[in-house]
């Protein structure tokens, strides 16, 4: 057992954690005369480390992903969902939102294919709310930063926020709240070629080189704003705002994320940060929740598909089970860390 416990201690701060890269940053910045115990060394360090394992790993990570993913384009991922009923069809729509598209607004087309389809309205939410909350590649990346336990956790909370916020839009009857264009479309099978193994290779570099050009902007800005917090703004401040002696600091942390729009891998680096400025576990969370998931661009899209009482459930139904999680991981926290 301890030669497991000492494998995956490697994985998890070698591998996934990337401190060697750390150390071999740190070293060469001594050698350039800059004091890395010092804020402007501290902060040009935790800059460049977090920015070049981020993306590293988002490379690799998303190559895997989509290799994955290309045994499930739309058509196939449709008949998987279909063939399920009830309580199934969402849980089966949720998972299978973790390997699809990386953000909330990639994931709204697909959305609309499968309202069109005839699925469900509840099982096409619950598609829609887990695809950019979890994923393999997001987990993996909050498992470098945070643990397995943590990200085990993420994942977990993620997939059920999905199955219930799904299960309550089907029970309040709202396929009526879908906008009309949507209903009136036909849906279109079309027989999916199979694919050899290069052209899943190659799918997979095109989806890895596409979501780069996509973030690497988002996981630069979070990674300095990062480095501001973990580098230059006093303790006291942070937990004085976003500490677990506010009662208001998940609702905060919730209200403050949905106006930024940005991947779960630009919003990493400032989770980082605000947990080891000894931010709650439930507030990180939150935040980032929040940031994946009710992000006001997909808002925005989303409603070009949905009326606004659909649309204004499924934000207040989120925003609700996002702040209940929170503050929930505050409470019990100290059982996990």
């Amino acid at each position: 057992m301890q030669i497991l416990i000492s494998i995956w201690e490697f994985i998890q701060n070698q591998v996934l954690g990337m401190r060697w890269l750390n150390n071999l940053i740190g070293k060469g910045l001594s050698q350039l005369g800059i004091n890395i115990n010092e804020r402007v060394g501290g902060s040009i360090q935790f800059f460049i480390y977090d920015s070049m394992k981020i993306i590293i790993l988002l490379s690799v990570l998303i190559f895997l992903v989509s290799y994955v993913q290309s045994y499930f384009p739309p058509e196939r991922t449709k008949k998987i969902i279909g063939r399920s009923k009830g309580v199934r069809a969402n849980i089966v729509g949720a998972l299978l939102g973790t390997v699809t598209p990386f953000c909330s607004c990639s994931s709204i087309p697909l959305f609309i294919g499968f309202t069109n389809a005839g699925l469900p309205i509840g099982v096409s939410f619950s598609f829609l709310i887990s695809s950019p909350l979890v994923d393999i590649a997001a987990f993996l990346l909050l498992s470098s930063i945070f643990g397995m336990k943590i990200a085990l956790l993420y994942v977990i909370v993620g997939i059920i926020l999905a199955v219930i916020g799904g299960l309550i839009i089907d029970k309040l009857g709202m396929e009526n709240y879908v906008e009309q264009y949507i209903k009136d479309g036909k849906a279109v099978d079309i027989e999916t070629p199979e694919l050899s193994k290069k052209d899943r290779a190659n799918f997979a570099k095109e989806q890895s080189l596409f979501t780069l050009k996509k973030v690497w902007l988002y996981v630069l800005i979070g990674v300095g704003i990062g480095a501001i917090i973990h580098n230059w703004i006093p303790t006291n401040i942070i937990q004085n705002i976003l500490g677990s002696d506010n009662p208001f600091s998940v609702l905060l942390a919730t209200i403050v994320g949905i106006p930024m729009y940005a991947d779960i891998f630009g919003t990493l680096p400032v989770a980082e940060a605000l947990f080891f400025k000894g931010v709650g576990l439930g507030t990180v969370l939150s935040f980032m929740m929040s940031v994946t998931a009710l992000s006001l661009p997909s808002i925005i899209m989303l409603r070009k598909a949905v009326k606004p009482r659909l649309l204004i459930t499924f934000v207040t139904i989120v925003t609700v089970g996002i702040i209940l999680i929170g503050y929930i991981f505050n409470f019990f926290g100290y059982l996990i860390l």
